[in-house]
């Protein structure tokens, strides 16, 4: 068996930095943005119960997988898998893994800067006062208008790659350890203060009832596969992002144990996240069931008619936009450490040429919301550039992507390897458990994710 390797990009300070930084870029727009809407399109607590069964069973397995493949290789996901597969006699096909991990993160980012300029725009909205007296038809024309502004769309997505070109050229312990040990308890703060502020709203004990009385008589079979999409993409699985973060964990440090903190938080910010955004929609008379439009057309109607509302809207856009920006960084760092290592470019050198092809994918992602929305790149989809870019790296990549290291780590990696990286004895309890949960119910449920994305339920 190979010996352990040092991190050729430096590692995190302690398990501390790594918890943030993985907790960083689980919790996203997946959490503040998708996750209210989705329980409230799904009839809430029930919901609820059924997306923290679906972390338990799946996201919890594969994150530890991705952290012990990352780990072990300690480079970025296509050099660890290319590294891991040598040592293991295994063949070399298998970095082609870590090259649908990176390819997957680069399309996210495209689009994803354009969502994240969205929020950094309506935080400076709400700064000016932009949501003061706003009405819901109004705030649709804003939304609309901002969509349909190639000038405002390029803009702001420029300006939300710039800023995570500066954190990660600057590198791991100087760049990305920096920027969680800042980012990330400013934005539970500022959840919480949201949460604190719901809480003396009169829509705080609805929300609760909402939330946790479950209605298991509003479920369907949609319900459970939506919850486990949503279950498996909130913790960043299968973009190579948690794999290249466990590249700079240090030896010493637990996976199991850090993994456990890492889906704990993201979970609980999910949460807390509801307990921030529903007792203002219910105050303000709103319904929760928005869809997609929530937080960009609702919630600004809510803030313009409330109490402080000013100061809110703005508190929660920044709070979005430095969530988008944890996440977004760790999705740039991949493809980032693979250039570096192919050298001879320095990593601020790398940085530019892998954020200019983003920004450029990036620019056509926003202007097919606008001039573009009648370009089709493929005759037989019906999908828009940003369309497509969503569909086919959240939808086939990402699952894919999760299956492939469920299998690698359970099936291929010798056991000697899983039983050094994870750190438990072979006849343990916790072993044999998340074998036997990763080889055999992670990948099923990761299949189901799979064929309802391609439509095969009906």
């Amino acid at each position: 068996m190979a010996a352990p390797r040092a991190s050729v990009h430096g590692e995190w300070s302690s398990s501390l930095f790594f918890i943030l930084a993985a907790t960083g870029s689980a919790v996203g727009l997946g959490n503040l943005w998708r996750f209210p809407y989705l329980v409230g399109d799904n009839g809430g607590g029930a919901f609820v119960v059924i997306y923290l069964l679906c972390i338990l069973l799946v996201g919890l397995p594969i994150m530890m997988a991705e952290i012990m493949i990352g780990r072990r290789g300690r480079h970025s996901p296509i050099n660890s898998l290319r590294l891991i597969a040598r040592d293991e006699g295994l063949n070399p096909a298998w970095q082609g893994l870590g090259w649908l991990g990176v390819a997957a993160g680069f399309m996210i980012l495209s689009f994803y800067s354009v969502v994240g300029g969205w929020a950094l725009y309506y935080g400076f909205e709400a700064f000016q006062g932009g949501f003061r007296g706003i009405d819901t038809d109004t705030a649709g024309t804003l939304f609309e208008g901002v969509l349909a502004s190639p000038g405002l769309v390029v803009l702001w997505h420029s300006i939300f790659l710039l800023l995570l070109f500066g954190i990660v050229a600057a590198g791991v312990r100087r760049g990305l350890q920096r920027a969680v040990t800042l980012l990330m308890p400013l934005l539970f703060l500022l959840l919480l203060f949201l949460v604190l502020y719901g809480a003396l709203t009169g829509g705080f004990a609805e929300t609760l009832a909402f939330m946790f009385r479950p209605d298991f008589s509003a479920v369907d079979g949609g319900t459970i596969l939506t919850a486990l999409g949503q279950a498996f993409f909130t913790l960043s699985l299968g973009m190579g992002a948690i794999m290249v973060y466990g590249a700079y964990l240090p030896s010493r440090a637990s996976i199991p144990g850090n993994t456990v903190w890492i889906v704990g938080m993201d979970t609980l910010t999910a949460i807390i996240a509801g307990l921030a955004i529903f007792p203002v929609v219910f105050s303000a008379g709103m319904e929760p069931a928005q869809g997609p439009g929530l937080v960009f057309v609702t919630l600004p109607v809510v803030f313009g008619e409330i109490t402080l509302g000013t100061l809110l809207g703005m508190v929660f856009f920044v709070l979005l936009s430095v969530a988008a920006i944890t996440s977004g960084i760790s999705l740039l760092e991949p493809a980032v450490a693979y250039l570096t290592e192919r050298g001879p470019l320095s990593r601020a050198g790398a940085a530019a040429i892998i954020t200019l092809a983003i920004w450029l994918l990036g620019i056509a992602a926003g202007l097919s919301l606008n001039v573009w929305a009648d370009v089709r790149i493929l005759p037989f989809a019906d999908l828009g550039i940003f369309d497509l870019l969503e569909f086919v790296s959240n939808d086939i990549m990402l699952p894919l992507g999760g299956l492939l290291i469920a299998v690698f780590a359970a099936w291929r990696i010798r056991s000697k390897t899983r039983l050094v990286e994870l750190g438990m004895p072979p006849d343990s309890l916790r072993f044999r458990l998340w074998l036997l949960v990763t080889r055999f119910v992670a990948p099923l449920a990761v299949v189901l994710v799979f064929m309802n994305a391609l439509g095969l339920f009906g």
